[in-house]
């Protein structure tokens, strides 16, 4: 029998103008595809090419535990690798960013001795960057509102900085009609320690579709609760620097730069 094995990959943020050569590669070569995409778009491209492609959002049910749907999505991808098949996961954005069952199959599939990887992809921060402008080279953050929360983390205000999922916070059930985000409150008070409540942040949400645009709504750190905000569960939070980072005379010394 020939040996089993899996290849995710994602297929980027906009609808399949996003999706890598090597990607592509890879969904034609699959004996079965299975995906979790963001838009009919994609979707169709992936059943035009592969008709019996199984999609892993049928899992969701209204209220249900997120866990166990994840349970289940891991199980297609494991069982035909095991059965000997080749299976490609297609997801939306990058393949290994809040994708659990991806990051689990491929655990489980090595653990065993087949054969599992995982191909990089495009994903909401990246379209962040070149949409906002942002360079993440001067310094970087980024955090699971839930976790910041649940396990604080030390911040650096002179970082660019970038908050995930924020209308979910500790949140672990499914709805189909968005997430009402009653812990953001939460997440506001444990970034008052480090930003003023008049900190300029930006809700950005990726474009979607090849012809839409993003969504880049800017406004007081203050704002954010008290119904200013439209939150769902597309909204990243984005919060500039608040300052330069300061430099270390010493090591400036020692890196033979000129200290001013």
């Amino acid at each position: 029998m020939t040996q089993g094995s899996l290849d995710v990959v994602g297929c980027g943020i906009r609808a399949v103008t996003q999706l890598t050569l090597e990607a592509r590669r890879c969904i034609e070569a699959a004996d079965v595809v299975c995906y979790a995409v963001s838009d009919r778009v994609s979707a169709r491209w992936l059943e035009r090419r592969h008709p019996d492609a199984v999609s892993l959002s049928r899992h969701y049910r209204e209220g249900s535990d997120r866990l166990e749907t994840y349970r289940r999505m891991i199980d297609d991808l494991v069982e035909p690798v095991r059965a000997g098949r080749r299976v490609c996961a297609v997801c939306y954005g990058h393949p290994g960013v809040f994708v659990y069952p991806t990051h689990e199959a491929i655990r489980r599939l090595r653990a065993e001795g087949l054969t599992a990887r995982m191909l990089p992809g495009i994903s909401a921060s990246d379209c962040l960057f070149a949409d906002l402008g942002v360079d993440p080279g001067g310094g970087f953050q980024m955090f699971s509102a839930t976790e910041f929360v649940r396990c604080p983390r030390r911040l650096d205000p002179s970082a660019h900085v970038i908050f995930w999922q924020i209308d979910s916070i500790g949140d672990n059930s499914y709805r189909g009609t968005g997430n009402d985000a009653r812990n953001l409150p939460l997440l506001l008070d444990a970034l008052a320690a480090h930003y003023p409540s008049d900190q300029p942040v930006c809700l950005y949400e990726a474009a979607v579709l090849p012809v839409g645009r993003p969504v880049m709504r800017w406004l007081a750190l203050r704002e954010l609760w008290g119904g200013a905000a439209v939150l769902d569960g597309m909204s990243t939070l984005y919060i500039p620097p608040i300052r330069a980072p300061r430099p270390d005379p010493a090591m400036r010394r020692r890196l033979g730069l000129p200290v001013f």
